[in-house]
């Protein structure tokens, strides 16, 4: 069973930039593909930011120019930073990574006030 760490989530105001950060225990991390979703409360949960093993990156419409998406393969780690943030960012964010087989992440939880 693969292990997905992740960290980063909060209480941020309007405006506020957090940084979320998985750490996987998995070998060869680079061939995987990595993906972010988000939960907001009481709905589904979304794909916000994908970066696949080429390292190309898609965003949702509704975090382009807000989200930014990275991976580090020498530290089996993906990260997404959250700029601009509003309020309908609020959720728990959730890390995956897929090959043949998705794993994810516990999830953090990220509140952005108003």
């Amino acid at each position: 069973q693969v292990q997905l760490v992740e960290s980063g989530g909060g209480l941020v105001p309007a405006g506020g930039s957090l940084r979320h950060s998985c750490g996987a225990a998995i070998i060869y991390f680079s061939l995987y593909d990595t993906r972010w979703y988000h939960e907001a409360p009481g709905k589904q949960r979304v794909l916000v930011a994908s970066i696949d093993r080429n390292g190309t990156v898609a965003y949702a419409d509704s975090v382009k120019d807000r989200f930014v998406i990275s991976r580090d393969n020498a530290k089996n780690s993906v990260y997404l930073q959250m700029s601009s943030l509003k309020p309908e960012y609020t959720g728990v964010y959730f890390c995956n990574v897929y090959r043949a087989m998705s794993f994810w992440g516990q999830g953090t939880q990220v509140t952005v006030s108003s």
